[in-house]
């Protein structure tokens, strides 16, 4: 007995220790500690005198930096007028709105930054690849509206306007299907390859009823997911930094990474793997953004045929132990090619779903599976069943628009533009990258496709004011800054001449008002340093103030770094 029992303990340490193997060896790979993490960091700010150096820069390095905030600030404030009052009057409101003011840029610097340097988030119009402000300012659009945007405003515009004309005798009737779903239905499962096919109203949505699926007919319990990958908002597939409630049944592990393989092939209580294709460009770390932009380790590099080998093994090891792979081609879906992930990478998955672009515009989530795992009941169990429903699925506007983008999707305007898609994005991103090194600018891009980002071979503690100068250059962002630029794929050579112009030139700007200066002592290292050293000074400051104090002391503002 004592054998068996220490037998099964030695069984289980192995099995556990190759889950840890398994794990990044980063805070994103370690969910729990991330969070205890997260729960530790203290705020603080840095006041005016110490914004400008805190990389020890000398005077008139910090002098340059002050004139060219000043100049940003003074342009934005004039330009970007009625756009910035309409945002600032409805933030308080718009809980959006709060949350992505404050995180455009790390929180030592936000205070400053929003307090002079302030971004407006409405626009008016849209037109071919632009968009409009309030105030008449055009920009070249890079946000791709999250990803929604494939083929330019202009040809979702006419999919909804003629999608809503299609289903107009209707209406908004729920719960029947308007003829055109027949049609939506086929070119679904013609594209994905597969034999079934749910609607939902979000790329979310698709996903837990991917994962609710597969945990059904598998009777397991895990999902897995890997390091960096984002899935959606809900709870299992964001265990870590910004969950309330920690995951229980999901385990996050290392892309492309053998020990992982392991894991799956020794485990019995994995239900399905998510794959998001578009972690191929960043394997193992998060989505990019300027927020955590505090240095210049950021780092990104594409290769298709490394990725899509990992995938191949990845599929074998599911296919051997029975588990769902799942592909999460919300955002990448159409974007890669007409076939998506599956026929970019050459490997099938048991299920896809897909969001954003192919509801022609409209909110929209796609499951689409084999008939094994889209089945919701059992013939021989008529109680036990899998429910998912919405009150909005196949609402008829959203299948008319639908409609109208599967249709475009099969012209040959739209075909043409799929044509060395790879090869034309890949050429535009070398060329750029070209002027960038020819000009001594500490900035480069790496690309999947027509899906970019910046990253900066220099050290630095500034990187994240580029973003400010390529919008006074005309260049429109998401929230997350330089981290994630998305070209539709109807850019033209002079379009994109354009765009590169304006990157070049605003580099060149921020470069001669000194945000890029550096010396021998100036690494990442060095960075991170004291960046760690202010975080416990500052956490010791919080610990102190909140200790019985032996004297009036009262005061109650935000540790500020001088």
């Amino acid at each position: 007995m004592a054998g068996f029992a220490l037998a099964f303990l030695l069984r289980k340490t192995y099995v556990r220790l190759q889950l840890s193997v398994a794990k990044h060896r980063s805070l994103a790979g370690h969910s729990r500690m991330a969070r205890r993490f997260a729960s530790w960091v203290p705020f603080y700010e840095y006041d005016e005198s110490r914004f400008f150096g805190v990389d020890s820069a000398p005077a008139q390095i910090i002098a340059a930096r002050r004139a060219g905030f000043a100049r940003l600030a003074a342009l934005f404030a004039a330009r970007f007028k009625s756009t910035v009052e309409r945002t600032s009057q409805l933030a308080a409101s718009v809980s959006d709105l709060e949350f992505t003011s404050r995180y455009r840029v790390p929180f030592q610097f936000s205070g400053h930054v929003r307090r002079h340097l302030r971004s407006g988030s409405f626009v008016q119009s849209s037109s071919g690849v632009t968009v409009t402000d309030l105030d008449g300012n055009r920009f070249y659009d890079l946000t791709g509206s999250y990803g929604v945007n494939v083929f330019g405003y202009d040809f979702y515009k006419e999919c909804i306007e003629r999608g809503s004309e299609r289903v107009r005798d209707l209406g908004p009737v729920l719960g029947a299907y308007h003829p055109v779903t027949a049609h939506n239905v086929r070119r679904l499962l013609e594209i994905s390859g597969l034999d079934e096919v749910s609607f939902h109203m979000s790329g979310t949505e698709a996903v837990m009823q991917a994962v609710r699926l597969a945990r059904y007919h598998t009777r397991r319990s895990h999902l897995v997911r890997f390091c960096g990958a984002y899935h959606g908002w809900w709870g299992d597939v964001q265990p870590g930094v910004g969950n309330p409630v920690p995951a229980r049944e999901t385990y996050t592990l290392k892309d492309m990474d053998p020990a992982s393989l392991k894991v799956l092939r020794t485990r019995r209580d994995i239900a399905c793997v998510l794959v998001n294709p578009l972690q191929a460009l960043h394997p193992n770390a998060g989505a990019a953004g300027d927020s955590t932009l505090i240095d210049s380790a950021r780092k990104a590099h594409f290769d298709r045929d490394t990725y899509a080998e990992w995938l191949k093994q990845l599929r074998e090891v599911c296919t051997r132990r029975g588990i769902a792979l799942i592909f999460d081609e919300v955002f990448v879906g159409f974007r890669l090619g007409l076939g998506g992930a599956q026929e970019y990478f050459g490997v099938r998955a048991d299920m896809v779903t897909y969001g954003k672009t192919v509801a022609g515009g409209l909110p929209v989530g796609v499951l689409c599976g084999t008939h094994r795992l889209m089945r919701r009941f059992r013939d021989d169990r008529p109680a036990d069943i899998c429910f998912a429903r919405g009150t909005f699925n196949s609402h008829p506007y959203v299948m008319g628009a639908m409609y109208e983008f599967l249709i475009k999707l099969d012209s040959e305007a739209v075909r043409a533009l799929y044509r060395g898609l790879d090869e034309n994005w890949n050429e535009r991103a070398r060329t750029l990258n070209e002027r960038l090194a020819a000009a001594k600018l500490p900035l480069r891009v790496a690309n999947l496709s027509s899906i970019w980002t910046l990253y900066y071979p220099q050290a630095s503690g500034y990187n994240w004011m580029l973003q400010y100068y390529l919008r006074a250059a005309g260049l429109a962002l998401s929230w997350v800054g330089t981290g994630r630029l998305i070209f539709s794929l109807n850019y033209t050579e002079e379009d994109f001449a354009a765009v590169a112009d304006r990157i070049v030139s605003a580099a060149e700007e921020m470069q001669r008002d000194g945000w890029w200066w550096s010396d021998a002592q100036l690494t990442n290292k060095a960075i991170k340093r004291r960046v760690l050293k202010e975080l416990i000074q500052a956490r010791w400051a919080s610990d102190a103030a909140q200790r019985p104090a032996t004297s009036p002391m009262g005061s109650t503002n935000s540790p500020r770094i001088k």
